[in-house]
């Protein structure tokens, strides 16, 4: 009995390790790379893109977007702020043909190549970057492919985002940097 409960045992660790991890809840493709050229996954994000010393949005790169991508958008958040998840930039129904977005994305509702961007938690429209309290945190920068272009207005809230998304994401991906004042 021992000897069929340890093999059962190895026969489920052998399977975790070889499944695919490449999809996430529901499914859902984690195959988007995104990337910066100020910040690498999990370092550093420099002053010039602070709320203080700068406040410029970061440049962001991506590849691998899902065939039938209508729109994308991206969201970055600080999971480590003290009352919560703080919302640092809304930005969505981005052309699914770009592959980037250049660095100092100007604040305002909409964007010449119809992108629109959504109310972060300052409050204010645009990005506005990190300034901690105390301490290190992490700065997540989430992108998102959607199979249609959302249907909410310029200004939306992060939550307003996701509802519209719900159940329309056809992959997604997402870069970490981390900031200390």
């Amino acid at each position: 009995m021992l000897r069929r409960m340890a093999l059962v045992i190895i026969a489920i660790i052998a399977v975790s390790i070889v499944t695919d991890h490449s999809t996430g809840e529901e499914g859902i493709d984690m195959g988007i790379s995104l990337r910066s050229s100020v910040f690498e996954e999990g370092g550093m994000m420099p002053d010039k893109c602070s709320w203080r010393k700068g406040n410029m949005s970061p440049d962001l790169e991506w590849a691998n977007i899902p065939e039938g991508a209508k729109s994308l958008a991206i969201i970055c958040d600080d999971p480590d702020a003290p009352g919560g998840t703080w919302v640092h930039w809304v930005i969505f129904n981005i052309p699914p043909g770009l592959t980037g977005l250049k660095e100092g994305i100007p604040h305002g509702k909409t964007l010449p190549d119809g992108s629109m961007q959504g109310t972060n938690d300052f409050p204010g429209t645009g990005y506005d970057g990190p300034w901690p309290p105390s301490g290190t945190h992490r700065y997540y920068f989430k992108i998102y492919a959607i199979d249609k272009v959302l249907p909410v207005k310029p200004g939306a809230k992060k939550d307003e985002i996701e509802t519209a998304m719900n159940g329309h994401i056809l992959g997604q991906g997402q870069l970490m940097g981390r900031y200390k004042r």
